[in-house]
């Protein structure tokens, strides 16, 4: 029994390890999409802090990546700037990937 016990405790902790990644994976994207589009709206410094932050967040308050596609996109053509939800989307994907292989390679130093 003691067994099966550790083997269930085990997979406990990888899951909850395997959750904590994709959830910094997920913030990181996010960060890097509020960073690329505070860069294209110009703004700088602490603004584009502010900003970055507020899309992190949006992910939650947006529910999900549909949401915070939107809000970006809003966002954008609130400063006068082009800018389509399948753009949006093809860069958040491509954000993504990044932001994956940074968190994996931080995990790995």
């Amino acid at each position: 029994m003691s067994m099966f016990d550790d083997r269930e405790k085990a997979a406990e902790r990888t899951f909850a390890r395997e959750q904590e990644v994709a959830f910094r994976i997920m913030a990181r994207r996010n960060k890097l999409l509020g960073l690329w589009a505070a860069e294209k709206m110009g703004l700088g410094g602490d603004a584009a802090a502010r900003y970055a932050l507020g899309v992190v967040d949006a992910e939650i308050t947006e529910h999900g990546d549909t949401g915070l596609i939107k809000k970006v996109c809003r966002d954008l053509a609130a400063h006068g700037l082009p800018g389509t939800e399948a753009e949006i989307g093809q860069q958040l994907a491509r954000l993504g990937a990044k932001a994956r292989a940074q968190i994996l390679q931080n995990a790995s130093d």
